[in-house]
């Protein structure tokens, strides 16, 4: 039998994989067994990072999003194919230097590979950072479907009144789906806890406001036409998960389980951090197994069906993966070349795109090879490893999008 054929197995929570060695054990908590911090350390002490972006429903008030009944079952390689990896010559060899807490390889409903470091298992939820937000944007193509928003160039307070006299309520939905309202908002992940997304976090998953359209009170200042230019701002994914639980008369949480994870077999809940008020912080701060994590690219990279039936909207898929905005990335490494509907464009040929979030987290997709790859990281905000990461994934399909499973 070849090295590549698959054995038909359903994975059991706390199958036995592989440990390896990982990079900055014990300045990350080992010794103190990887310590759950109280929730003003969870997100800025490094010795935290390990158990907050695996265990935030221990931390943070969340809604729970139930797993499917019938969760879809996923084949793995009989044996796992060596992955070359660039200047790091092989998998075990980026892992060493990396800190990934789960990877996952996928091509189709094969694993190809499978790993976790840091003494996390398959039954972590991992953390999104802000892969949440294209959660979100794939709920619009559905409440689109479905006429629970009429159009994306609807402003936003058609459907949150609350936001009526504001300059979030007088953008268009495309351009907060696009990064591109014109508000002031300053993302600042270094480190530092001045940027605006602090102030953002901390009166939403921080609970210092009443929570809804509080969360998002702070931001008024309207600086450019809506449309003129992109700016990455998490309120403004904010006000999409406002506009959308308005819409759709149900929370993020409870319309993510009805539309997505449950009809594409989630085999575990996941969870989503909430404010005071019972919303969902739609920018961050879900949760999800890397397996369940990799079922959702596999949906993804089918088009937005499962079995024949359709669960995201075809067309509305292929528009929130095109590049809709440009942007500059003032002279660091980037790896996009475009932003979609909260979604990020990967250069090259077959549509590739990925849902990327802070310290490593990413789910990447290639529709035309169906190669998924989930990473999960601790990373600090300005790792020097971080171009290694799509390196990788450049190198997987490189070496796998021809191969037969």
């Amino acid at each position: 039998m070849a090295a590549h054929a698959t054995l038909a197995v359903t994975l059991a929570f706390g199958a036995a994989l592989p440990a390896f060695a990982a990079p900055d054990e014990e300045f990350l908590g080992k010794g103190d067994g990887y310590p759950l911090c109280e929730r003003r350390f969870a997100l800025s002490q490094t010795r935290c990072f390990v158990a907050s972006l695996s265990r935030l429903d221990e931390i943070f008030p969340v809604r729970w999003v139930a797993k499917s009944s019938e969760p879809l079952a996923l084949r793995r390689a009989r044996a796992e194919p060596a992955v070359r990896v660039g200047l790091f010559g092989d998998l075990d060899s980026y892992l060493r230097y990396n800190r990934a807490t789960g990877l996952l390889i996928l091509k189709g409903d094969t694993i190809l590979a499978e790993r976790y470091q840091y003494e996390r298992k398959p039954e972590h939820r991992m953390m999104s950072f802000s892969m949440a937000k294209t959660l979100v944007a794939l709920m619009f193509g559905i409440a689109l479907e479905e006429r629970k928003i009429d159009s994306i160039d609807d402003r936003a307070d058609k459907y949150v009144p609350g936001l009526a006299g504001t300059a979030y309520g007088e953008t268009p939905i495309r351009h907060l789906l696009t990064m591109s309202s014109g508000i002031q908002f300053r993302e600042l992940n270094d480190g530092s806890g001045s940027g605006d997304n602090t102030i953002l976090g901390r009166a939403s998953q921080g609970q210092q406001s009443a929570g809804g359209v509080a969360t998002v009170a702070a931001f008024r200042t309207r600086e450019a036409a809506p449309g003129e230019r992109y700016n990455y701002a998490s309120a403004d994914t904010q006000v999409l998960g406002l506009v959308l639980r308005a819409a759709t008369g149900k929370s993020l949480g409870e319309y993510l389980q009805e539309k997505i994870w449950q009809p594409m077999g989630a085999e575990a809940d996941a969870t989503w951090v909430i404010d005071r008020g019972g919303y969902e912080t739609a920018f961050s701060s879900f949760s999800a197994t890397l397996r369940d994590w990799g079922r959702l690219g596999m949906l993804l990279a089918n088009g937005g069906t499962l079995n024949g039936k359709q669960i995201v909207p075809a067309a509305w898929l292929r528009e929130q993966t095109r590049g809709q905005a440009r942007y500059r990335s003032a002279g660091r490494f980037d790896p996009y070349d475009g932003y979609g509907y909260q979604t990020w464009v990967i250069p090259g040929k077959g549509g590739q795109f990925a849902l990327t979030g802070f310290r490593g987290q990413a789910v990447y997709v290639d529709p035309v090879s169906k190669l998924v790859m989930v990473h999960m990281a601790a990373r600090e905000h300005m790792d020097p490893n971080f171009p290694s990461q799509i390196s990788l994934w450049h190198s997987v399909v490189d070496q796998f999008a021809a191969h037969p499973i």
